[in-house]
């Protein structure tokens, strides 16, 4: 059964600190239904594109990263719940490893209960760190790092990490990457620079 999930990816950053606590392995899904008004990704809101991956190929990627030291996974989008069948079994290849998992979701997590969706309660069940709520770009988070606007919220769902740690008041960051002729960009950038650079493509391919 695992042998044949695949995932629409969009792109993937194998180390990354501007995605969460720690060194992250960073995963963007191609395909969001929100359509958020000034959505940071809206390159990543079709659901055709990106790339087709089996979970063997991203878990691979994974193993690699390990090497340089990462704790855990971070899922965003697009949107990870859209995506709930894969993801939930990439989440718990990924905590069978002793890594973490964070998502970011543009639904509530009330209204991602309410779907009664078996594999979107599976991925929650299997999340450390759950940011929820969509991204409103008139109220721009300046306190939380990580965070893009004030009415979204932070759920801890295991002991793993804890609200009062400092990390998240510390600012937000962005990294710019540049592999030959190829610029990628993640993170929180400023408002104003939203949209000046265009998608990367996908820098893991393959696996093994």
């Amino acid at each position: 059964m695992q042998a044949e999930v695949r995932l629409q990816i969009a792109q993937i950053v194998p180390c990354t600190e501007a995605e969460g606590p720690g060194h992250r392995f960073a995963i963007w899904f191609q395909g969001c239904p929100l359509r958020c008004p000034g959505c940071c990704n809206p390159e990543f809101i079709p659901f055709e594109g990106g790339e087709s991956m089996s979970l063997g190929e991203v878990l691979a990627a994974i193993d690699r990263a390990r090497a340089e030291g990462i704790e855990g996974i971070t899922l965003l989008g697009g949107e990870p719940l859209a995506h709930a069948s894969g993801a939930s079994f990439l989440a718990s290849a990924v905590r069978d490893l002793g890594l973490t998992v964070m998502v970011f979701t543009g639904f509530t997590i009330k209204e991602a209960q309410s779907q009664r969706n078996p594999d979107v309660d599976r991925l929650i069940e299997l999340t450390d760190i759950l940011v929820d709520g969509p991204y409103l770009s008139e109220l721009p988070d300046t306190s939380r790092r990580w965070i893009g606007s004030t009415n979204q919220r932070i759920h801890f769902l295991t002991n793993h990490y804890r609200a009062d740690d400092p990390c998240w008041q510390e600012r937000n960051t962005l990294e710019i990457r540049v592999r030959g002729s190829e610029v990628s960009v993640n993170g929180f950038p400023a408002r104003q620079a939203v949209g000046l650079w265009k998608k990367p493509k996908v820098t893991e391919r393959r696996g093994g």
